[in-house]
């Protein structure tokens, strides 16, 4: 494996993110606060818990997946579609490095900078709530394992989009209206019928509820099921990547 290849093009990435720090830092933050200011003071005074779980503490988790999705697929998209824009992606694809290793530069910056987002988010969120994690090592793992799919997702996208309009189309008219409807700012079983059966076809729901059941201890889907659902994700961006190398789709055309 060409691991200076994949630490070059890694820390080509990760310097471009540290250009943009304050910024990449201040927005998460500032989201949070208001977050907590208008849901968790609006809402807060009117439903005192969720599950069991206080309402603010129960927003922590969604807030943070709620960010987690918006940030790694729009560092990945964004980290490959700027080689293609300036025509420095065919550098790439002569350079003496493989379709995998490229992944794992692009992918891997991307995954870093979305889980650095993430514990920022949940920093900032200990100054507004009490937040306890029953298992820590589990939120860690669903922290990078979504950062990971997600990210992949992103880098599909970012081959495929031919233009900023269509770079932005996904993470804006999809990913996010699909994020606010998965359960970030409340339960699905406080959904009556269908609305609940309609809501478990949106993807973002499984991964919510696994990271909350970190949190709490519950979550609105069983947990091995969420797990199933992001590996099963995860699994298909890899094999459209594969098969995108494989092809050249949109890369030496």
């Amino acid at each position: 494996m060409n691991l200076n290849g994949i630490w070059a093009i890694y820390r080509f990435e990760m310097a471009r993110a540290l250009r943009t720090l304050w910024q990449s830092l201040i927005t998460p933050v500032l989201l949070t606060s208001l977050n907590f200011i208008i849901f968790g003071g609006a809402l807060g005074g009117r439903i005192q818990e969720v599950g069991g779980v206080p309402y603010g503490s129960f927003l922590v988790p969604g807030l943070i997946m709620s960010s987690l999705l918006v940030q790694s697929v729009s560092n990945a998209s964004i980290g490959i579609y700027f080689p293609k824009f300036t025509g420095t992606v065919f550098e790439l694809l002569s350079a003496p490095i493989s379709a995998m290793e490229m992944v794992i530069g692009f992918v891997g910056a991307a995954t870093t900078k979305s889980v650095a987002i993430g514990l920022v988010i949940l920093a900032t969120a200990t100054a507004f709530v009490t937040v306890h994690i029953d298992h820590p090592f589990a939120m860690a793992a669903l922290l990078i394992l979504t950062s990971l799919a997600f990210s992949l997702f992103g880098f599909i996208i970012g081959i495929w989009a031919k233009n900023f309009e269509q770079l932005n189309f996904v993470p804006t008219l999809v990913v996010t209206p699909l994020t606010v409807l998965g359960g970030v700012f409340y339960s699905i079983d406080m959904l009556p019928q269908p609305w609940r059966t309609v809501t478990l076809f949106n993807p973002v729901v499984y991964l919510v509820s696994a990271f909350r059941w970190s949190f709490f201890g519950t979550g609105d889907v069983p947990v091995l099921i969420s797990l199933g659902v992001t590996a099963g994700f995860l699994l298909l961006c890899l094999g459209v990547v594969g098969w995108i190398f494989r092809t050249g789709w949109r890369l030496k055309n």
